[in-house]
């Protein structure tokens, strides 16, 4: 219980001045808690009705958006909130987004496989379709039954999913699954290229036999290449994230079709300094002069008047 509480309901029978000695309260601070009653009161009722809001907009969203996104929805629906009142709300309702915090490692490379060229050489860009894919494996968190593994196949001209596959493991089964799934969308895969990491189920040898059959040609870019370690991930994070999730809808991601190219790193550059007014010609002695007193510094004109 509150302790200023705790006085107001037994001041008649104790005294205001008593019960805020033993608690150890200002008397002060007590009378301006009473004072603010009303206000307290008139802001519960609207955090209130701000509660009933967040609610409807984290059911709708399957309980997967959390402070930002939800602030974000407030502010577009004319509720000029802000983000901390948000999270102070949803800490006393007991709501939170989805976290993410548990991390499964999908690389695991085999020392002793053959690994393939890079054939494409950092160029994540295709002239056509069905020329050039990328796969990948990520983790998606199922409760508490741990991870379901989702390996993608996506075309680098369009930006599109091709093919994939869902399991409880990451064998190379799982990757061969996703190849003839995109196989099978596409008709064949003739000519093309795949390009991996250096996983073990990429580097098996019954993934090779999968392109092999398939003809598709093997490429893995070199360990360490950030690039192609980015183009994976956010293409990854669009398609897979959201596949699972149908309800779920990100208002400041684009469509796997709208592709945006990498852009070179920005640079900044500061703007230029405002033209400065000319020096008069009989103050421009004294400007040049640097032996003079902080009281000509602040008038000059004085200096040579004087």
């Amino acid at each position: 219980m509150n302790r200023f509480q705790f006085v107001d309901d037994h001041q008649q029978r104790y005294g205001v001045k008593r019960l805020c000695r033993i608690l150890g309260v200002a008397r002060s601070s007590f009378y301006h808690w009473r004072a603010t009653a009303a206000a307290r009161a008139a802001r519960a009722a609207v955090d209130a009705e701000l509660a009933d809001r967040i609610r409807t907009i984290h059911a709708t969203h399957d309980g997967t958006y959390g402070v930002p996104r939800i602030t974000a929805e407030l502010r577009e629906g004319g509720e000029p909130v802000n983000h901390k009142r948000v999270a102070r709300v949803m800490r006393s309702i007991g709501l939170q987004g989805l976290r993410l915090r548990r991390r499964c490692r999908t690389t695991i490379a085999d020392p002793a496989a053959a690994k393939a060229p890079d054939l494409i050489g950092r160029d994540f860009t295709a002239a056509a379709p069905n020329q050039r894919y990328v796969g990948d494996i990520t983790y998606l968190p199922v409760g508490d039954r741990g991870f379901l593994y989702l390996a993608t196949v996506l075309d680098l001209h369009s930006r599109r999913l091709a093919g994939y596959a869902i399991a409880e493991h990451m064998r190379a089964e799982l990757v061969i699954d996703a190849l003839a799934a995109a196989q099978r969308t596409r008709g064949s895969l003739d000519g093309a290229i795949m390009h991996t990491d250096h996983g073990a189920q990429y580097t098996s040898k019954a993934f090779a036999a999968a392109c092999a059959t398939a003809g598709v040609r093997q490429s893995m870019s070199p360990v360490g290449s950030c690039r192609q370690r980015r183009r994976r991930v956010v293409q990854r994070h669009l398609q897979t994230r959201d596949a699972a999730r149908p309800t779920r809808v990100h208002r400041r991601t684009r469509s796997t079709s709208d592709h945006v190219p990498m852009a070179a790193p920005l640079q900044h550059h500061p703007p230029p300094l405002p033209p400065q007014p000319p020096i008069p010609n009989r103050l421009r002695a004294h400007h040049n002069n640097t032996n003079y007193t902080r009281a000509s510094r602040i008038n000059p004109v004085s200096k040579i008047r004087g």
